[in-house]
């Protein structure tokens, strides 16, 4: 029997539960995998070896970053930007900023090692950096493995190629990058998209209703800016004074909680804008509701089959009016939605995909 790779995943956190995704998908194919990550995400995700760095999750950071960082960095919107070089590269936005990157980089260190030393980080095969980030922003460690013949992967999952770009130092060394967001292929020159690893089989199926009763439609902003809620928002509210419509604002819960009200919705909209669907699609789609999303330029063409309802601002009342008023319509896109999700997100097809790209074995 060939030897399976041993896998380390380094991220910041487990950034929507796909870092975590990753790994335990790999174990179930036969892989030694841990994930690594700097802090605990605040939802409570999957966790393995957390180094609980300071500086991060933290007030006073967040207040200095908006003195001393480049203010685009910090921005999340719904639009897509074109730099003026791609892939964006990251650099300090001033003296004041390098020194404090340095300073916490150093900071650090002594708990990096001691973390290195106690789960033996550097004797993975495969490296694969969830985020496209070091523990050091100077990419030392990982530069390091590279200089010992490992393999690195850079797998891109959120906001880090829009607003602040590749880590130089990694993006020269990596020898495959990935992302699984869409509009990431216009934003880097070689990278191949992936499907989000999702486990639709864990939710249940929506109990659709009849039009006799109250139709209720959801919508979970994380950040109203990046949905387009500001625009969403108000196009529901007229849709409720003319139909028999109860708006279900999902915002700032626990995440059990969240997903207890969107199982209750009949009809679920995600987000407007040029970003496409997030994971509040899938969860919805996953449930046999019936999902509205905007979709990134491109991806409709490259996946005609997709079961989303699309939609824009111009056309979100047109596209839900149909789904209030026909329950037998929710009910088919609703199940439409599921298979698709289970065919295109199971995470076994995902991790596979990105081992053939990387030549894992």
């Amino acid at each position: 029997m060939p030897h399976k790779s041993k896998i380390l995943h380094i991220a910041p956190a487990n950034i929507s539960g796909v870092p975590g995704q990753f790994v335990q998908t790999e174990r179930q194919l036969g892989y030694e995998s841990r994930l690594v990550t700097l802090f605990a995400d605040p939802r409570n995700y999957f966790q393995d070896i957390c180094l609980n760095l300071p500086f991060i999750d933290f007030a006073p950071t967040k207040m200095i970053k908006r003195l001393v960082s480049d203010p685009r960095k910090l921005q999340v919107i719904n639009r897509i930007q074109r730099p003026e070089n791609i892939p964006l590269v990251w650099q300090p936005h001033s003296f004041v900023e390098k020194a404090l990157v340095f300073f916490r980089d150093w900071w650090w260190r002594p708990r990096v090692q001691r973390a290195i030393k106690q789960y033996h980080l550097d004797e993975f095969d495969v490296y694969q950096l969830d985020g496209g980030l070091d523990f050091y922003r100077n990419a030392a460690f990982i530069s390091t493995m590279k200089e010992r013949g490992k393999k690195i992967i850079c797998c891109y999952t959120g906001s880090d190629l829009r607003t602040r770009g590749v880590i130089q130092a990694i993006d020269r060394i990596s020898e495959a990058n990935v992302t699984v967001e869409f509009d990431h292929l216009s934003l880097h020159p070689a990278i191949q998209h992936v499907f989000f690893p999702f486990d639709a089989s864990r939710f249940t199926p929506h109990a659709h209703h009849n039009n006799s009763r109250t139709i209720v439609i959801g919508h979970a902003p994380t950040n109203r800016a990046a949905k387009g809620s500001d625009i969403i928002i108000p196009i529901l509210q007229r849709l409720s004074r003319d139909y028999p419509v109860k708006i279900e604002l999902i915002e700032g819960l626990p995440y059990r909680e969240a997903l207890a009200r969107k199982q209750a919705c009949d009809i679920f909209v995600d987000q407007i804008g040029d970003l496409g669907y997030g994971i509040n699609s899938l969860e919805a789609m996953a449930m046999e509701i019936p999902a509205c999303s905007c979709l990134a330029p491109g991806f409709a063409a490259m996946y005609p089959d997709h079961a989303f309802v699309e939609i824009h601002a111009e056309n979100l009342a047109e596209q839900i009016i149909p789904l209030i008023e026909n329950a037998n319509l929710r009910r088919k896109v609703g199940e439409r939605g599921r298979q698709w999700v289970l065919e295109h997100h199971d995470a076994v097809k995902v991790v596979q995909k990105i081992h053939a790209i990387a030549g894992i074995n």
